[in-house]
C-alpha cells in the first residue's frame, strides 16, 4: 500500500462525505467517472456557531444528491443562505437553478450566464455569509471561468478543478488556456507562501494536507509535459492527436480525448511562444 503522505499533496485518504475542516462539509455526489474520479465535492462551508451556510458547486442535475445536500446542512443545524460555483461545466453547476428553487438562495459565479440573481464573483471579492469569510481567487485556465475561494480562517483553498485531489486536471482547450493556468498556479503557490493556506479542499479526489506540495507537483508536471510535447513536435508528430499518441502512450485511451485538449492548449502556447 503507498504512503499518502508520500504522494504529491498528502491526500489525506479515501473520499467520503463529512466534515473535512472546522468549516467545511463534504457531500459527494454519485457521478463518479475517469473525468470526476469519485465524483463530484459538493461543499458546504460555514461558522460553527453560525446557522447560516454557503454551498460551493450543488453539482450534477441529481435531485436525490441536491436533496442530501439540503439535509445534510440541516444535520448540522444550518439553514444555505448562498451558492457559489467554481466554473460552469456540468459537473459542478449543472444542479445550480434546481438547487436554487430548493433553499431558496442565489447563484453567483463568474460567469454571468451562471447567475441567479443580480451579484456575480470578480477577483478581490470577499463573500461574509454568517460572519464566514471567503475570498475570491481568480484562477482561469482549466476554463476561462475557474476561481478559487480562500478560507482564510481553516488555512484552506477551495479548488474546484484547478487542483484535484488525486492526478492532474484537463487545461479545456479552447476555453481553457495553458499561460493562464501556469499563473493561477503561481496564485495558489503565493497562497500557501505568504497566507499560510496549507489544506486543498478538491472538487474531485481527496483532501490535500499539503497545499505547496501540491501546487509544486502541478507546476512540475506541467513544464515536464510541455517539453515533452516540445520535444514530440520536433521529432515530427505534429497534430495533437499524434502528440497524444506519443506523450500519453502510458495513460489510459478513455482519457485522451481530455488529454488532447491539454496538448491543443501546449502546442497554442509554444505557438505563442515561439517555442515551435
Amino acid at each position: 500500500m503507498t504512503n499518502a503522505s508520500a504522494l504529491p499533496g498528502q491526500p489525506r485518504g479515501a473520499v467520503v462525505s463529512g466534515r473535512a475542516t472546522a468549516r467545511a462539509i463534504n457531500v459527494l455526489a454519485p457521478n463518479p467517472s475517469a473525468m470526476t474520479l469519485d465524483g463530484t465535492n459538493t461543499w458546504i462551508v460555514s461558522e460553527p456557531d453560525s446557522d447560516l451556510a454557503v454551498v460551493i458547486d450543488p453539482g450534477p442535475l441529481d435531485d436525490v444528491h441536491l436533496r442530501n445536500v439540503v439535509a445534510t446542512a440541516e444535520e448540522a443545524g444550518k439553514r444555505i443562505a448562498l451558492t457559489l460555483l467554481t466554473h460552469g461545466h456540468p459537473d459542478h453547476a449543472e444542479g445550480a437553478g434546481r438547487f436554487a428553487e430548493l433553499t431558496g438562495t442565489k447563484v453567483r459565479a463568474l460567469d454571468p450566464a451562471l447567475r441567479l440573481g443580480d451579484e456575480g464573483l470578480a477577483a478581490g471579492d470577499v463573500i461574509r455569509t454568517g460572519d464566514l469569510e471567503l475570498r475570491v481567487v481568480p484562477t482561469p485556465g482549466h476554463t476561462a471561468d475557474s476561481l478559487c475561494f480562500h478560507l482564510p480562517a481553516d488555512r484552506a483553498v477551495l479548488t474546484g478543478d484547478t487542483i484535484l485531489g488525486r492526478g492532474t486536471t484537463v487545461v479545456a482547450h479552447p476555453d481553457g488556456r495553458l499561460g493562464d493556468y501556469l499563473d493561477s498556479l503561481r496564485r495558489l503557490r503565493s497562497l500557501t507562501v505568504d497566507d499560510g493556506v496549507h489544506t486543498v479542499l478538491p472538487g474531485h479526489g481527496p483532501v490535500l494536507e499539503d497545499a505547496q506540495g501540491a501546487v509544486e507537483f502541478y507546476l512540475a508536471h506541467r513544464a515536464n509535459r510541455l517539453a515533452q510535447v516540445e520535444t514530440a513536435v520536433e521529432n515530427g508528430h505534429r497534430s495533437a492527436a499524434d502528440v497524444v499518441a506519443h506523450v500519453y502512450a502510458d495513460v489510459d485511451r478513455s482519457l485522451w480525448p481530455a488529454a488532447e485538449l491539454s496538448v491543443r492548449a501546449q502546442l497554442e502556447y509554444l505557438r505563442e511562444h515561439g517555442l515551435i
